[in-house]
């Protein structure tokens, strides 16, 4: 009792190799999340100086999220195998090199090139870091609260994208959303060989080139396949067979995993109920919020006639509530337990987007988005804690890659399949008018949520309930 008593305010102390830990790799997390959605309200500017034609502008956005979302898993497992630190900063390199190239660009060619560039580095560098971060915290209280100021930094990141996009693009210009990437890649290639420790112990075992091959040729078909609905519709022959594709091949993945020696995602891990229900909540956490941003970034250009960086602005208390969210959630996941948390999560999240159906036409709707998204958002925040401490809890280290290269592959595929989801629902309920439709996207988005949170309730089952002994 004595020993417990003294070994445990050194396992919940973070001192400051913890905290350096904790600035490079949050700094590198912020720095991707912000790479996602910087160059949305610079598209039309892009398209316009480097002659995109209308249709392919679409290709900015896509190119960084198929190699984001198609390759993260196998980059999660990559880095167990070869290498967590040595991947990261490769990683970084890739980022450095990436964002010159689209800074720099001349050509629509060239610009593409370095948006693929930050995508790859993405999938390699992101579930690196998860990886550093989980294994660098033992589970417990200074792990939750490392993951805590991650979810924070991952959603104050995307949201901050576009309001940093807008003022970039108009104070300065568009290529700053590339190079300011610049001087932050250099300060952590820098700093991390001489933090960054690469506690797991690398093996000889070879790597599952068939389950490789297998599952990033179906998620990069299932990533294009749904980005390409957006121009193309959901009925479009290319669309279905790449759909077609990628149940196929995903299926193929799953009985080659089942025989494979040295697999590349263990069956044993993905049946694991913290695995398989965290990363069906994290589709929802991620999924549902992203693309009910786009959808009031079109109500309040389209409807309320705001200007785009005047809308981008416009999110900024959603920022403030998901940081809010993302601090306190590891006090409340401490307090009652990793699974009531993210069912809380879910449903404050849920009844917030529910808010956005008495939008209207009146001056009025800013406060209604200001409102209820700054809610949808919190919640949101609070899930992203949630559900990440739940995939990756349990696990030894030696799986910690492959579970944040899961957990960081939901992610990238919710934000994927949410827009343009939730965009078809739109485009089906404007029948009357456009706001009719926004409405029921926000109505699927709500009860999806609420779903998902009463589907968790009854039927996650974790007897710890992502506790540690000395929480018990």
């Amino acid at each position: 009792m004595t020993e417990q008593l003294m070994d445990r305010p050194a396992e919940q102390v973070m001192t400051s190799r913890h905290r350096l830990i904790l600035v490079l790799l949050l700094g590198a997390q912020f720095m991707l999340a912000v790479d996602f959605s910087v160059l949305n309200i610079a598209t039309p500017a892009i398209g316009s100086e480097l002659g995109f034609a209308p249709g392919n502008l679409q290709w900015i956005v896509t190119a960084f999220m198929l190699p984001a979302a198609g390759l993260t898993l196998l980059f999660g497992r990559v880095a167990d195998l070869f290498g967590r630190r040595n991947l990261f900063l490769l990683g970084m390199l890739v980022l450095g090199a990436a964002s010159l190239i689209g800074g720099l660009a001349q050509s629509p060619a060239m610009l593409l090139t370095g948006r693929l560039g930050q995508g790859l580095a993405t999938a390699m560098a992101t579930p690196a870091a998860m990886s550093l971060l989980t294994t660098s915290f033992p589970e417990g209280p200074l792990r939750r609260r490392a993951l805590g100021l991650n979810g924070t930094l991952l959603t104050g990141g995307f949201a901050l994208g576009s309001v940093l996009g807008g003022v970039l693009t108009d104070l300065l210009s568009w290529r700053w959303a590339f190079l300011i990437n610049l001087p932050v890649v250099a300060l952590i290639l820098l700093i991390a060989p001489r933090v960054l420790d690469d506690t797991n112990e690398r093996t000889r075992t070879r790597l599952d080139v068939p389950g490789a091959v297998t599952v990033t040729g179906g998620l990069l078909s299932l990533v294009y396949g749904i980005s390409a609905t957006e121009q193309k519709g959901w009925g479009d022959p290319l669309v279905i067979g790449c759909l077609i594709l990628a149940v196929a091949l995903l299926i193929a993945f799953w009985f080659i995993e089942l025989r494979s020696p040295h697999p590349l995602a263990p069956v044993s891990v993905l049946k694991r109920p913290t695995v398989r229900w965290g990363n069906f909540a994290g589709l929802l956490v991620i999924g549902m919020p992203s693309a009910i941003v786009f959808q009031m970034t079109l109500y309040l250009q389209d409807v309320l006639d705001y200007e785009p960086l005047a809308a981008g602005l416009a999110f900024g208390g959603s920022s403030i509530a998901a940081i809010a969210g993302g601090l306190l959630a590891p006090r409340v996941i401490g307090a009652i337990g990793g699974k009531p948390t993210l069912v809380t999560a879910l449903t404050i999240q849920g009844l917030g987007i529910l808010g956005l159906l008495t939008l209207n036409e009146n001056a009025t709707g800013i406060y209604i988005v200001l409102i209820a998204v700054a809610v949808a958002f919190f919640g949101h925040a609070l899930g992203l804690v949630s559900y990440t401490v739940i995939a990756t809890s349990g696990l030894p280290n030696e799986e910690q890659g492959l579970a944040t290269g899961l957990s960081t592959m939901s992610q990238q595929i919710a934000l994927t399949l949410g827009t343009p989801v939730l965009a078809a629902v739109a485009l089906y309920g404007t029948a009357a008018n456009a706001l009719n439709g926004m409405r029921l996207a926000v109505l699927v988005a709500a009860a999806a949520s609420l779903t998902g949170a009463a589907l968790i309730a009854a039927f996650f089952r974790s007897h710890k309930e992502n506790r540690t002994p000395s929480e018990s």
